[in-house]
């Protein structure tokens, strides 16, 4: 890969973008969204990424980490807002707006939503020739758009929040250190929306291939995310101890994956990046350095393959018994 090229993946991955970066200035709003989605808008609310929105300012939980935070109100505090609520700027007002919502994933829709929505100059998506279909969502992607096959863009956003990353907020507010998130089976349960293709009829499970691109995918990020967070880490605390438990599972989990496909070259890089990343305090620099390579593999992976030949990894992915929450229809 041309150091140009390195150099600008570095540049996307190495913190912007991520959903714990959104840009409040540019969220349009899920309603915008709904207007050509609707039936991924009915899914959605029927998801604890649209709950979170009421229920997790009530919750116990949630009080008594923002008491330990001294945070007044947990909907105008930015540590809770990142992760938890989807916040628009109007004027000079930032506020929540709903829960997890769309951009948070497909990241924001300021730039991109318009070339997205309209179908080339067409009122109707029928008349846009193939040729023109193309050129919009190449255009779209280049504002900005976030797609489905955009996989490890998707992943580190999800990863973004899964991983905490925030030292203080576990340290002092208590705040669990991530969730026990896994990209197939989350993926794969309650938020599951794919139903665009069959107009709301069904909502259809992801394929072996896409499947199997997911877990893979999923923990090569999941390492990525975990020592970048080592990294950001200054005291032998709870937030250290469990960002290095996370990195050191997910590296034994990246190197059973890479002794199934040995004809991987880009999981042998990474098999290889990991064991320059020592998982102690002052360490920013090297691990920081060593994310950002592995970061630049898995997009080139991501490009090379679509996971047909992976089929070495079925036994490892989790079975829909493992699903986090039952996707609707």
């Amino acid at each position: 890969m041309k150091m140009a090229v390195a150099g600008a993946i570095i540049a996307l991955v190495s913190g912007t973008g991520a959903s714990a970066d959104t840009n409040p200035k540019k969220i349009e709003g899920p309603d915008e969204c709904a207007e050509c989605h609707r039936d991924e808008a009915t899914v959605w609310r029927s998801t604890h990424h649209f709950t979170t929105f009421r229920k997790m300012p009530r919750s116990k939980q949630a009080k008594k980490i923002s008491r330990k935070m001294k945070i007044k109100r947990i909907k105008s505090e930015s540590l809770c807002l990142n992760c938890h609520f989807t916040n628009q700027t109007k004027g000079k007002k930032t506020e929540p707006i709903a829960g997890i919502s769309c951009e948070l994933c497909h990241s924001e829709g300021k730039d991109w939503i318009k070339v997205h929505a309209e179908f080339s100059g067409n009122k109707k998506k029928e008349l846009e020739s193939k040729a023109q279909a193309r050129a919009r969502w190449q255009k779209s992607e280049k504002l900005g758009l976030i797609r489905p096959s955009a996989l490890y863009k998707l992943a580190k956003n999800c990863y973004s929040c899964h991983v905490v990353p925030q030292e203080k907020l576990v340290n002092v507010g208590g705040h669990p250190a991530g969730s026990k998130f896994e990209l197939v089976s989350w993926s794969q349960g309650e938020v599951r929306h794919n139903v665009w293709y069959t107009k709301g009829e069904e909502n259809k499970k992801a394929t072996p291939a896409r499947k199997r691109m997911m877990f893979l995918v999923g923990a090569i990020v999941e390492y990525e995310t975990a020592i970048r967070a080592v990294g950001k880490a200054t005291k032998k605390k709870k937030y250290a101890v469990k960002m290095a438990k996370r990195a050191a599972k997910a590296r034994k989990k990246l190197r059973a994956i890479a002794k199934a496909l040995p004809k991987v070259e880009e999981l042998k890089k990474i098999v290889a990046l990991s064991k320059k990343a020592k998982l102690k305090l002052n360490n920013d620099k090297v691990l920081t350095r060593v994310a950002d390579k592995i970061a630049v593999e898995a997009v080139a992976l991501v490009t090379r393959y679509d996971g047909k030949r992976f089929a070495k990894l079925d036994a490892m992915i989790p079975k829909p018994n493992k699903y986090k929450g039952k996707p609707a229809k």
